[in-house]
């Protein structure tokens, strides 16, 4: 019985975050995204060191191709 409100509970948070994001200005939403981008580089920026370098498509291993 629970896990069937919770459930509802967590799709009624989405729908009011979703509802409350259509009606923000084009400002809030770009300062929002400003804020979650800071929370991220300032909590998990590591993950951009390990998972953020490019490969180009026929170097894959770093050999040299020729």
């Amino acid at each position: 019985m629970l896990r069937n409100k919770t459930g509802l509970l967590l799709a009624g948070l989405a729908a009011f975050g979703y509802y409350k994001y259509s009606k923000m200005t084009p400002e809030q939403k770009n300062s929002l995204i400003e804020k979650g981008k800071d929370l991220l580089n300032k909590n998990f920026g590591g993950l951009e060191n390990m998972f953020g370098k490019k490969v180009t498509p026929g170097n894959q291993n770093g050999s040299n191709p020729l």
